[in-house]
């Protein structure tokens, strides 16, 4: 946890995988957390109500080993949210980030996610209330503007309010949203990037932590956007090409701690669904976010079958993962292209 802190003052650059909905739950942070030891990483959002009604195990749960972790929430009630946020905090999560991004339509009927865009005081209550609950950072993902809003105006509205909350970090994916027009899927790339902007913002605010996403493709250009903001924030990439996240902890941090193997990765993964299963899991709960590691390679084909269509027959389980890493191990060129 004071690692964290210690990060969102401004010690050191953060390195991020980005919430995603149906896809950072808590087998995908495990898979994630054994590729980089440093990386930030972030769940799924969750809606305030579901949490305070809801299964909180189910909801919450998550492995002692995911460590830096932080939970993201939905909602707009200051009030819930500070009851989210001791909860949150309670469970033992590494910080509380609220969702002012998301345009999905189930956001936007509940008057949350980049909705929230429009009501930077309000985002400012929210952020004050939680504060006030918890020792842990309480931060803010948001757009650079919704619709016709003026984007250098709205983000910097909005960054204005939130920091006189106390507001520890912000993380900016640098798109506006459009809530008309546009579905969930096109607005993650038909809005035009605007980094200057972002690049701009962290001038403007450079006591508070800053950080980016939104296209980012790989990690020679994090380490770029990492001359001009303290953060840099990875989303499909980083799910889709797992594999660069084993470059993490030295291209980023520069640790000169001894790097991840990948044969240590497929056996920890193994075991891991191994013991899923017996739990009365499903493997393909599992591999699913491991589908793209070899992407590029010899053998990615066969592994990509064996983890989507044979990790769903009766019996499934660790085996699986060890026989398909053994299949990329000894994989050819000419055999991939056959």
């Amino acid at each position: 946890m004071d690692q964290v802190k210690n990060l969102y003052l401004g010690q050191a650059k953060v390195f991020a995988v980005a919430p995603m909905m149906d896809w950072t739950e808590r087998h995908c942070r495990f898979f994630h957390r054994h590729m980089s030891r440093h990386a930030l990483l972030y769940t799924e959002m969750v809606v305030a109500d579901a949490i305070i009604h809801g299964d909180r195990e189910r909801l919450l749960g998550f492995s002692e080993v995911e460590h830096p972790v932080a939970f993201q929430v939905g909602g707009s009630e200051p009030s819930k949210l500070a009851e989210v946020a001791k909860i949150v905090e309670d469970f033992g999560y590494d910080e509380i980030n609220l969702n002012c991004g998301c345009p999905s339509d189930r956001v936007q009927s509940g008057a949350f996610g980049a909705c929230l865009m429009q009501e930077p005081e309000l985002v400012a209550d929210c952020v004050a209330a939680m504060k006030a609950a918890v020792s842990i950072p309480v931060t803010v993902k948001c757009r650079i503007g919704v619709d016709d809003q003026e984007p250098r105006e709205a983000l910097f509205a909005m960054v204005s309010a939130i920091e006189k909350a106390g507001v520890d970090a912000v993380w900016v994916h640098a798109r506006k949203a459009w809530l008309q027009g546009l579905s969930p899927k096109e607005n993650r790339d038909v809005p035009p990037l605007d980094y200057p902007l972002v690049y701009e913002l962290k001038r403007q605010f450079p006591d508070l932590f800053i950080g980016i996403n939104g296209g980012i493709v790989d990690l020679n250009q994090s380490v770029e956007h990492l001359k001009h903001v303290d953060g840099v924030m990875l989303g499909r990439t980083a799910y889709q090409e797992p594999s660069m996240l084993l470059d993490v902890d030295h291209q980023i941090y520069g640790t000169t701690q001894q790097p991840v193997l990948l044969d240590e990765v497929i056996a920890t993964m193994a075991s891991y669904i191994d013991a899923h299963v017996a739990r009365g899991g499903k493997a393909n709960q599992v591999t699913r976010h491991m589908i793209g590691l070899f992407n590029g390679r010899p053998g990615a084909r066969r592994w990509r079958q064996m983890l989507t269509v044979d990790a769903l027959k009766p019996g499934a389980n660790g085996a699986l993962l060890r026989d398909a890493y053994d299949t990329v191990l000894n994989a050819t060129p000419a055999a991939e292209a056959a």
